[in-house]
C-alpha cells in the first residue's frame, strides 16, 4: 500500500472524552466505528484510497467490533455491498473515488436509492476535482439530483467531518435514503482534533447474527413496485430528510455586521472562503467574519427556507460553487423568484470562475470583486510576477513513469517497433500506463475508463489498415477488463492485441493488492491472469519480462504478424518499482547494519564514447538519465549521464543495445562490506 497506518490504527480505540489527533481519512474511520457500523467496503481511488488503508490495518480492531470488512473488486462491487441496509438494520458505509467510481456504480445506486434502506447507508466519496485531479472534471451532485440520494459536504475540520458521518446514519435512517459524503482532495488530509466516543458495537453484524431472512416485495425495483417507490422519495422520504436537516441544524448560518451582503458556500469551500476575508481585513484569526455567512454542510436536498430567510433583507448575496454547472446557483434563484424575492442580487458565477479549482486565490480574488476591493488582490498578483521575472521561462517537464518503473521499458519497445513497421493505434486505458500519452513516446490515442481499452478498441480496430493495440493494466483487468473487455473479444470473435502490464498491485492509487498480487496482507487464494485468460477461451497468451526489452519488442512483432485470428495477449511482466524498493530498502539496511556483504547495481555513461545525440534519452524519458557539460574542451554537444537515483534496472543499456544505439552505457557494481575476497579480487584488478 502507498502508505502504513499501522501505529496510528490504535487511536481508533480511543474511548468516551479523549482527544484524536491526526488526519482526516483516520477520523473518518472513527466515526464510523462510533455510529456503530455492522460493515465497510470499498475500492481504492484518489483522494480516497487511504480509507480501504486504514482499514485493511485495523482488521483486528473491527473484527472485535464484530464489522466485516471487505476490499471490493470495483466501485459497483462496493455500491451493492449497501444492499444489506435495504432489508436489515445494519449500518453500511463504503469508499471509492468520485466521479468516475460513482459512474461505475451507478447502477446499484440507483436501485438502491429506489428501494431505500432500513440501516443506514453513507457513501464516502472522494471528489477529486481540481488541480490534483486526475480524472475527467466532473461533480457528484449531479449524481446525487439524478438518483437523490442526499449530498453532505462538509466544512474541513474533523470535528464537523466527525459530525457529518454520525448525521449522515442518522439523516439515513429518518428519511430511508442512501447519504454520499464527498470530501475535497486537501480535506481528506487535513490534520485536526476531535473529542471522540465510545465505539459501537453493531446490533446485527458477524458477531450478532440475524436468525430470519426479511422478504418485501415492495423493496425489489420490479414494476408496479418502482412506481410506489419513485412516490415515496418524493411524498415521504424528501419532506422526511428536509425536516431533520432543519430540525438538526446541519446547515450553519454565521453572523456578521455587515447585514446588507451575504455569502452562501458549499461547506467544503468555508475555509477558502474564511482565509479571503481575513486576507481583505473582514474576519480575524478564529473564523469570526464581518460578512454573515450561509455554510452549506448539506447542499443536496436544499432547504428553501433556510436560503429565503438568509437572503431577507440584502442587496447582494455571492454564491460560491466550485464546478459546473451551478446547480445551487440556478436553484437559488429559482427559489428566490418563486418566494417573490426580486431585492437582493444573485452574484456567482459572473464573478468567480465557470469551472475549475477554486483555490485560495480564485476565492479571493472573487470575494474582493463582490466586495469593491479588488486592490487588495494586487499585491499578491505583483508576488506571482516578481517570481516569474526571478525564476525566468522554465522548461515545461511532463509527469512522466518512476524511476525504474517496469511499464517504460513496454513502450520503449513500442517505439521501437514503430520505426520499423510504422505508427498503430494504441488503445490506452487508465493506469500508471497512461502516461505513455505524453512525450517522449506520445503512445495512446484514446482512453475511456478503468479496465475498457480494449472494449473502446472493438469497433476501431476492424477499420484499420494494421493491427491495433490495447494497453490494460493488471488493476484494470480484475475491475472491469476480463469481462467488458477480453470476454467481449473473445465472444464476437474479434482480432487484436492485448498488452497487459502485470505490475502486481493497483499502483496509481497507492499500491493496493489485487486478486493476482504476489503477496498479500492476508492469505488469499492465488487467483492468476492466466488461468482467467485461459478460462475464457483466449487460446495465444505470451509472457514477457518488461525489462528485456529486445525480446518485448519481438514478441510485439510476432503478435502483429501472427497468422492467428482471434486475441493475442501479451502479458509484460515487472514488479513495481515502488513497491519493490519498499520492501527492499529496509532489507538492505538491516543487511548493512549487521556488516553484512550488499552488491548494488549502477549504470552510467562512458563520456568518451557517448556522441550526444541524446537517442537513448528520448527513448527512454528516466528521471535519472539527462545530461552535463561535455568534459572534452573540443566538444560542444552535452553528454548524456546517469544521477544519483538509479536503481539499476538496465533500461538504458537494454535500449542501447535493442535499437542499436552508441555503446557508451557500462554496468557497475558498488559493493558494500566488502569481505577479503572482494579486496583481494579487487586490488588485483585494478593493479592490472
Amino acid at each position: 500500500m502507498e502508505r502504513s497506518f499501522k501505529q496510528e490504527v490504535a487511536k481508533l480505540k480511543l474511548g468516551e472524552g479523549e482527544t484524536f489527533h491526526g488526519e482526516a481519512i483516520l477520523a473518518v474511520t472513527k466515526a464510523l466505528l462510533q455510529s456503530g457500523v455492522s460493515y465497510v467496503g470499498g475500492y481504492q481511488g484518489a483522494p480516497v484510497s487511504h480509507v480501504m488503508d486504514v482499514l485493511n490495518d485495523a482488521r483486528d480492531i473491527l473484527d472485535e467490533l464484530g464489522v466485516h470488512v471487505e476490499t471490493n473488486a470495483n466501485e459497483a462491487g462496493a455500491a451493492a455491498m449497501l444492499g444489506a441496509s435495504i432489508n436489515y438494520p445494519m449500518r453500511g458505509a463504503v469508499a471509492f473515488k468520485s466521479t468516475v467510481g460513482t459512474n461505475v456504480a451507478s447502477d446499484a445506486l440507483s436501485n438502491l436509492a429506489s428501494a431505500g434502506v432500513k440501516g443506514g447507508a453513507l457513501l464516502v466519496l472522494g471528489e477529486d476535482y481540481g488541480e490534483g485531479s486526475s480524472i475527467i472534471q466532473e461533480r457528484t451532485h449531479a449524481f446525487a439530483m439524478k438518483s437523490q440520494i442526499w449530498l453532505l459536504d462538509p466544512r474541513p475540520n474533523l470535528p464537523k467531518i466527525v459530525e457529518m458521518v454520525e448525521r449522515g446514519f442518522e439523516l439515513s435512517e429518518a428519511s430511508s435514503t442512501p447519504v454520499m459524503l464527498e470530501l475535497r482532495i486537501r480535506a481528506c488530509h487535513v490534520q485536526g482534533a476531535f473529542t471522540t466516543k465510545q465505539n459501537q458495537r453493531p446490533a446485527l453484524s458477524k458477531r450478532a447474527l440475524i436468525e430470519n431472512p426479511d422478504f418485501d416485495y415492495n423493496r425489489i425495483c420490479l414494476p408496479p413496485a418502482t412506481y410506489a417507490q419513485e412516490k415515496q422519495k418524493i411524498h415521504v422520504r424528501w419532506p422526511a430528510a428536509v425536516r431533520f436537516i432543519r430540525e438538526n441544524k446541519l446547515n450553519e448560518t454565521f453572523p456578521g455586521e455587515m447585514s446588507d451582503i451575504g455569502i452562501i458556500c458549499q461547506g467544503g469551500l468555508y475555509n477558502a472562503a474564511i482565509r479571503a476575508l481575513q486576507t481583505l481585513g473582514l474576519a480575524d484569526a478564529f473564523g469570526a467574519a464581518k460578512v454573515p455567512i450561509y455554510c452549506m454542510n448539506v447542499t443536496y436536498p436544499m432547504l428553501p427556507e433556510e436560503i429565503v430567510a438568509f437572503c431577507a433583507g440584502k442587496r447582494e448575496v455571492l454564491i460560491v460553487e466550485e464546478g459546473q454547472p451551478a446547480y445551487l446557483e440556478e436553484a437559488v434563484l429559482a427559489t428566490l423568484r418563486r418566494q417573490d424575492i426580486n431585492a437582493v442580487r444573485i452574484r456567482g458565477k459572473d464573478l468567480l470562475p465557470l469551472a475549475g479549482e477554486y483555490t485560495g486565490e480564485v476565492v479571493l480574488t472573487g470575494i474582493a470583486k463582490f466586495l469593491g476591493r479588488d486592490a487588495a488582490v494586487a499585491p499578491i498578483k505583483a508576488l506571482k510576477e516578481k517570481a516569474v521575472q526571478l525564476l525566468g521561462a522554465l522548461p515545461q517537464r511532463p509527469p512522466g513513469f518512476c524511476v525504474g518503473c517496469p511499464e517504460r521499458p513496454v513502450f520503449s519497445a513500442m517505439k521501437i517497433l514503430e520505426k520499423e513497421s510504422g505508427k498503430f493505434h494504441l488503445s490506452a486505458d487508465i493506469g500508471c500506463h497512461l502516461f505513455s500519452t505524453l512525450p517522449p513516446f506520445n503512445i495512446g490515442n484514446t482512453v475511456l475508463g478503468y479496465g475498457l481499452g480494449l472494449a473502446s478498441n472493438s469497433a476501431v480496430h476492424p477499420a484499420m489498415a494494421r493491427r491495433t493495440v490495447t494497453m490494460m493494466g493488471d488493476g484494470g483487468f480484475w475491475h472491469n477488463g476480463l469481462t467488458t473487455g477480453v470476454a467481449n473479444h473473445v465472444f464476437n470473435k474479434n482480432d487484436g492485441i492485448l498488452v497487459i502490464m502485470k505490475n502486481g498491485y493497483s499502483s496509481a492509487t497507492g499500491t493496493q493488492e489485487l486478486p493476482s498480487s504476489p503477496q498479500h496482507s492476508d492469505v488469499k487464494e492465488d487467483i492468476s491472469m492466466e488461468r482467467a485468460l485461459e478460462g475464457v477461451g483466449v487460446g495465444w497468451v505470451k509472457t514477457v519480462d518488461n525489462y528485456r526489452v529486445g525480446d518485448v519488442a519481438k514478441t510485439l512483432k510476432q503478435a502483429m504478424t501472427s497468422d492467428y485470428k482471434g486475441l493475442k495477449v501479451i502479458i509484460a511482466e515487472g514488479e513495481c518499482q515502488l513497491e519493490r524498493q519498499r520492501k527492499l530498502r529496509p532489507a538492505v539496511a538491516d543487511k548493512l547494519k549487521k556488516g553484512e556483504r550488499h552488491v548494488r547495481v549502477r549504470y552510467g555513461v562512458d563520456e568518451d564514447t557517448c556522441t550526444g545525440d541524446h537517442s537513448c534519452i528520448r527513448l527512454s524519458g528516466c528521471p535519472t538519465l539527462t545530461v552535463k557539460d561535455n568534459p572534452d574542451p573540443l566538444r560542444t554537444d552535452p553528454v548524456a549521464t546517469v544521477i544519483d537515483g538509479c536503481v539499476g534496472c538496465g533500461l538504458c543499456g537494454e535500449n542501447a543495445h535493442a535499437a542499436v544505439l552508441c555503446p557508451s552505457f557500462y554496468r557497475a557494481e558498488v559493493i558494500q562490506n566488502p569481505t577479503w575476497w572482494d579486496k583481494l579480487w579487487n586490488g588485483s584488478s585494478l593493479r592490472k
